[in-house]
């Protein structure tokens, strides 16, 4: 069994000044983690100047090279724990806007992640679909057509694409099968939670079989250890009969706070739920 931690997971740490990209892969190698699996939130100067540039609208600016310098020394920090670098998961460049603007701006802040996906080293990259639930024709066409875009650019960077069950059109499952039916070549990060209302049981059924990637998602515990809130021990057992024998990424948002407490919690329920499996 390997693990690692989507560094989400620590987001309050983050925002409270108590953790950053270089404790992120720290803690990870502290906690016997195999790999690491950063949100770009984690990457806050050139998440910020990549929010700069899009309000700029300059479609082929890249990022400044005191930024690109930072790059550098988080992937020299990447290198020494020994720890290879997974999935990037970026918000901010989702595919759908509803004008053509808003779009091209998030496709040059997707070109800007994949080049800095391909400078960490990592092994692939998660983005968005953007959109809502109800996905029209065009945009699953505009969808469509960015994947197949970014799909040039992932592959020549050596970078497999993912999808994630997250928000927008990619939380309805039937929508995630027909854009999977339409583009080769991107996989599912499958998280266990993110699925529109409803639709979480229908989500593991269709999907598992998709999965190149998972977060594991938990929220509380009870005395036993494990989540009240989710039936965890059904969709990992769908996960493996599907075939997935990748590392369990866990993604805990304990409502007490306890952010390191719930990683390691939710390792501990992952391991029982595969013995017992």
């Amino acid at each position: 069994m390997k693990f690692s931690i989507a560094s989400y997971s620590f987001h309050r740490l983050l925002a409270s000044g108590q953790q950053d990209m270089f404790k992120y892969i720290q803690d990870s190698k502290d906690m016997g983690m195999a790999q690491l699996d950063p949100w770009n939130g984690h990457l806050a100067s050139l998440t910020q100047e990549d929010l700069a540039l899009k309000k700029r609208g300059d479609r082929n600016a890249s990022f400044s090279p005191e930024n690109l310098a930072y790059a550098n020394n988080v992937k020299t920090a990447i290198e020494e724990s020994g720890l290879p670098l997974a999935c990037l998961a970026v918000d901010g460049a989702h595919i759908y806007e509803p004008t053509p603007e808003a779009r091209h701006a998030n496709r040059a802040s997707a070109y800007r992640w994949i080049a800095v996906a391909q400078q960490l080293g990592a092994s692939q990259i998660r983005i968005d679909t953007g959109g809502t639930s109800e996905m029209s024709e065009e945009m699953f066409d505009l969808i469509v057509e960015g994947y197949r875009d970014l799909l040039k650019r992932t592959q020549d960077a050596g970078l497999e694409l993912l999808m994630e069950n997250h928000w927008g059109a990619n939380n309805v499952p039937d929508n995630i099968v027909r854009i999977f039916q339409a583009v080769d070549g991107i996989g599912l990060l499958f998280d266990t939670n993110n699925w529109a209302e409803g639709m979480q049981d229908r989500g593991w059924e269709m999907c598992a079989r998709y999965a190149r990637s998972v977060h594991v998602k938990t929220f509380e515990f009870d005395e036993q250890g494990n989540d009240p809130t989710v039936d965890l021990p059904k969709a990992i057992k769908l996960l493996v009969d599907a075939g997935y024998d990748g590392v369990w990424g866990i993604e805990s948002v304990p409502r007490d706070g306890d952010e390191y407490g719930a990683v390691q919690k939710t390792r501990s329920l992952i391991e029982r739920i595969l013995k017992g499996s």
